[in-house]
């Protein structure tokens, strides 16, 4: 019995440090403590799908916080200072809220968070434009307090169908949050077609990591140039069917101007079509300086008249390469065969009238002797003309 007794209590007490862990503003729905992430021990606070319906509790995060991780709640609106008035979280180096139904992001949400590097906002529904003026969701200073920020990550952030301005709304962010330090943007998964503003990404000037993938581009529309620093691009899974000349000229006019960095892009799962252009594609990568990854793994997609068939793979692509040449030897190949066929013709005329030379001069007898009287009589008339007609 007094074992009993003794493992009720154990068990008590540890619910109780559960509880009281992340202190009791937490009411034991978050876990805190030291743990390994990132492969290094942090201190970590995670608040899991617990269906919080504000941040109110994120104002009491344990000062020794590195990690938060507050993800699947219902958080429509993030306030001001989310983290308190006070300037006392100086560990904090990494923010997860992604996938908390979070619809708008004031301009004053996050302070106090000088010293974090990376933010993450995945699969949340942020609108950041509205056609509708007696609603704004456009704060162009929403990440200014994130000064020393390395990586953002903003895979399907944005509400669908979002805004064709959504690029002009980025450089806005961009520009005035003065993230200089930003090493690596995530945009994948946000239907973006276009980007209406080719200087979007110009204000990140230590950018490293662009990632676009999964995305609905047909070409490289922005400016790459004005990236100096820039390592890779990630274009997969989007909608190009080629790659415009202006396009190629502009990566190999970047990885040019750099001597110890090089430029990888991947473009993989991209509905090329095995047409001219892709033509210059391919010899374009046979040359460049700039290194395309996954390369072996391309496909193009050739048309025909009733469907869609998966063709060669771009290593292969050569074969497809002189579509010209091949068309001419086409040709040339049919108006030989057609002469041939003509001389074969002529030869079996020429038998068949040849075997058949006592048939045709029987049929024709009748008429040759026909005419020949005809001759004759005429001559005769001619002989016995009068004098003066002669």
């Amino acid at each position: 019995m007094n074992f009993l007794h003794l493992l009720t209590l154990s068990l008590f007490s540890i619910v109780i440090l559960a509880d009281t862990s992340c202190g009791p503003k937490f009411k034991g729905k978050c876990t805190c403590g030291y743990t390994t992430y990132d492969d290094r021990r942090q201190y970590v606070v995670n608040c899991t799908d617990q269906g919080f319906t504000n941040t109110t509790v994120l104002e009491y995060l344990p000062l020794e916080t590195q990690v938060l991780i507050f993800t699947g709640n219902n958080i429509q609106e993030l306030p001001w200072n989310v983290f308190g008035a006070i300037d006392n979280l100086t560990e904090l180096s990494i923010v997860d809220m992604s996938n908390n139904h979070i619809h708008e992001i004031r301009g004053k949400s996050f302070h106090h968070v000088i010293n974090v590097r990376r933010l993450i906002l995945n699969h949340n529904n942020l609108s950041i434009s509205s056609d509708d003026d007696e609603i704004n969701f456009h704060h162009p200073r929403v990440f200014s307090n994130f000064i020393n920020l390395q990586e953002l990550h903003l895979t399907n952030a944005f509400a669908d169908n979002t805004s064709s301005e959504l690029s002009e709304d980025l450089h806005d962010i961009f520009v005035n949050s003065n993230l200089t330090q930003l090493r690596k943007l995530h945009l994948e998964q946000n239907e973006i077609s276009k980007f209406r503003d080719r200087k979007v990404f110009c204000d990140l000037p230590h950018l490293m990591d662009l990632h676009l993938g999964d995305n609905l581009l047909k070409d490289i529309n922005f400016d790459v140039k004005c990236l100096k620093r820039l390592r890779f691009i990630d274009l997969e899974r989007n909608k190009f069917e080629y790659l415009k000349q202006r396009d190629l000229q502009a990566l190999d006019d970047l990885q040019n101007s750099r001597k110890n960095l090089n430029l990888t892009i991947d473009l993989m799962d991209n509905p090329f079509t095995c047409d001219c252009p892709i033509q210059t594609f391919k010899s374009w990568v046979g040359k460049t300086n700039v290194t395309v990854r996954n390369l072996e793994n391309y496909v193009c997609i050739r048309k025909t008249r009733r469907n869609y068939v998966l063709d060669l793979s771009l290593t292969r692509c050569k074969v497809n390469s002189h579509k010209n040449a091949a068309t001419v030897t086409h040709t040339a190949a049919l108006v030989f065969l057609l002469v041939v066929l003509s001389f074969v013709l002529v030869a079996l005329l020429g038998a068949l009238i040849y075997i058949s030379k006592d048939r045709i001069k029987t049929v024709l007898n009748p008429a040759l002797t026909q005419v020949s009287k005809k001759v004759q009589y005429t001559s005769i008339k001619d002989d016995d003309a009068p004098e003066q007609y002669v």
